[in-house]
């Protein structure tokens, strides 16, 4: 028996919870928080800047790839998985989620390589983890591919996506918890059906 588009959205709304609930209890890759702690700081840093909801929920699931990838991955060292953007990305447009938020997660680790080539003192900002998983990451974007990067559409929110997730890394932060994302998830999800 098929599923109705109301139970493949209930659906994919519970795989995605699930899994961020269960980073609560994963370190986020070298940082002193957990992966459910950093990916509810991004979203509410998105929300605190007035980013749009496609955005927010970008920042929530950023990160996604690292808890999704495939078992023979890539690892960077003890840093996460290699291509986590692309997982990530990938993941969340199977689970129906709209391209705006797929190329947001896509992008967040070019506008990393973007922000170490158009300004030195962004790479010094860095924590030691960001700093290390850099080379994993292709390293400083070239001339050719920042200008690329530059005439994306969605390139200063990429940026800021970049800013929210550097932000997101603060001890015992207090902040709404994952539940408060269910109707935001749920109502983006009903849009792409």
């Amino acid at each position: 028996m098929a599923l109705t588009s109301l139970e493949t959205v209930s659906a994919s709304l519970d795989i995605i919870l699930n899994i961020l609930a269960k980073a609560g209890l994963a370190d986020y890759v070298g940082e002193p928080i957990s992966q459910l702690e950093h990916s509810l700081q991004s979203a509410h840093w998105a929300r605190k800047a007035g980013a749009p909801d496609h955005a927010v929920i970008a920042a929530l699931l950023h990160d996604v790839g690292h808890l999704q990838a495939p078992a023979n991955a890539e690892r960077m060292a003890d840093l996460g998985v290699v291509a986590h953007e692309k997982y990530g990305s990938e993941f969340l447009a199977g689970l129906g989620f709209g391209p705006e938020v797929c190329a947001l997660v896509l992008g967040h680790v070019e506008a990393k390589r973007y922000l170490v080539f158009r300004n030195t003192a962004y790479f010094q900002r860095l924590s030691d983890a960001s700093r290390q998983t850099l080379g994993y990451q292709g390293g400083p974007m070239d001339a050719v591919e920042a200008a690329r990067f530059e005439a994306d559409p969605l390139f200063k929110l990429k940026l800021a996506l970049r800013e929210w997730d550097e932000r997101a890394k603060i001890p015992n932060l207090e902040m709404p918890d994952l539940d408060s994302y269910r109707p935001l998830l749920r109502d983006h999800l009903l849009q792409y059906l």
